[in-house]
């Protein structure tokens, strides 16, 4: 690639970073111009012909982000990288968002930056339109969209982020379908015709997830007997899934940070780096940001992660999408055991919509598959289903706590908790570990039993 054809225009307040910008840029071959405020920069794209921009995100009278803003209206889909503090990072996340190609936190690694501009025009890429959408077809990757509010927006989301390579991490309770989504994203991208390589980082132990990623050398360790290719470099040219991402070690957040940030790689044992070219895309039923304030997950790791973010509901949260979701997969139990069609009566139907569902999509289709197997007559009803879970009305009547009863279970329960927040000054995970429960546990007794800050404050 010849670097002498693309013009930079680099902005910052700063005259020692644009002079090092500028120096640094000007040796790989780009030819540049500078600007040390928004003003002067949106001057130089009315007068010059300008490839890329790279602007710091705080400066005096003109922000970065307000300056990003100006520049898409008089120049639509212009690319721009960002250069920020750790504090502006959530702003500059927000433009990446909206469009913009990407962000560095300073301080930067200069050799790291001109490579991105490097890999970025050589790669004959543009920066891709956040308003055109890619069509995400009904069962693509063994998903059932549905028809609800919640689904229409996570599909619309999909199709907007799926032209991209901006990471995103996607959000929700076990069993929602976090991992098809990550395969619906996969297959309506460019990488699609590249491979999507998923690592289930819950299940993996900390000491072989780093092999895991990002291989070794033959002799790095007791029985290396021989080179090994890690899952990063499987995933060149096409989509990387973190599965349960809350889950890796300190050590394997910090080289998975590194590895975000300038997408090279090292083999356990090597030497040498390896660019890798690959979307990465996350999953985790953890509370991040709650992790985030206990010290165990990275600030700066959770904000490269999610530079768009899916909040995948609850199965409870789409009760409308039951009915449909339920006919789907009879239809699939029956073609998988080659048995006649099963009905499903309207009022078995009625029936699963009022249940909770707390393994979400994942526990419907299991348990319709034990219906279809079980039921007689080729007709669904709910004694064919081996569930133990009382209904939502039944469960919001027994919510209340009997006031009237100094033995009631409820009571008991709900004095617990209030003591175990008190005793962990008000953090959940810690009472939760205190009762012995999970912390999803936690988080529903607490709606359950409608208790508030003030009861144990």
């Amino acid at each position: 690639m010849s670097s002498t054809k693309y013009t930079l225009l680099l902005v910052d307040d700063d005259t020692n970073i644009l002079e090092v910008l500028d120096a640094r840029f000007s040796a790989a071959g780009f030819r540049t111009h500078k600007a040390t405020n928004g003003q002067t920069a949106l001057a130089l794209l009315t007068s010059e012909q300008i490839d890329l921009v790279i602007s710091d995100v705080k400066m005096p009278s003109m922000s970065g982000i307000e300056l990003y803003a100006e520049m898409q209206q008089k120049s639509p889909g212009l690319p721009v990288i960002f250069l920020t503090a750790f504090g502006n990072i959530p702003e500059a996340v927000t433009a990446v968002q909206s469009g913009a190609l990407d962000y560095l936190t300073k301080p930067f690694d200069g050799k790291t930056l001109v490579q991105k501009v490097k890999d970025f025009f050589a790669a004959g890429k543009t920066v891709p339109s956040h308003t055109g959408t890619n069509d995400v077809e009904e069962g693509s990757a063994g998903f059932i969209w549905g028809s609800s509010k919640p689904m229409v927006a996570i599909k619309e989301m999909v199709s907007r982020v799926a032209s991209s390579d901006v990471n995103t991490l996607i959000l929700g309770e076990s069993g929602v379908g976090k991992e098809c989504i990550a395969k619906a994203i996969h297959d309506a991208s460019p990488r699609r015709n590249g491979p999507l390589i998923v690592v289930d980082c819950g299940s993996t132990p900390p000491g072989i997830l780093e092999s895991e990623l990002f291989g070794h050398t033959k002799g790095a360790f007791t029985n290396a007997i021989q080179d090994k290719t890690g899952l990063i470099e499987a995933a060149e040219g096409g989509t990387l899934f973190l599965d349960e991402i809350g889950n890796i070690s300190s050590e394997m957040q910090h080289r998975l940070l590194r590895f975000l940030e300038d997408r090279k790689i090292r083999r356990v044992g090597a030497i040498d780096e390896k660019q890798i070219d690959c979307r990465v895309l996350a999953a985790t039923n953890a509370d991040l940001t709650a992790d985030i304030e206990e010290g165990k997950f990275r600030q700066d790791l959770y904000y490269r992660l999610r530079v768009v973010t899916l909040n995948l509901p609850p199965l409870r949260e789409r009760r409308q999408d039951i009915p449909r979701l339920a006919k789907m997969f009879v239809q699939r139990h029956c073609n998988t055991y080659n048995i006649p069609v099963v009905h499903i009566p309207d009022s078995t139907m009625d029936w699963l919509e009022q249940l909770d569902w707390p393994g979400n999509v994942r526990e419907l289709k299991n348990a319709l598959e034990a219906g279809v197997v079980l039921c007689r007559n080729n007709t669904l009803l709910p004694e064919d289903f081996q569930l133990e879970q009382p209904t939502s009305k039944s469960r919001k009547e027994d919510s209340a706590p009997d006031q009237g009863s100094e033995f009631s279970l409820e009571n008991s329960e709900r004095e617990a908790i209030i003591r175990a927040l008190r005793q962990t000054n008000g953090v959940q995970k810690s009472a939760a570990e205190l009762l012995d429960i999970s912390r999803r546990s936690i988080h529903y007794k607490l709606k359950k039993y409608d208790i508030q800050p003030s009861d144990y404050k």
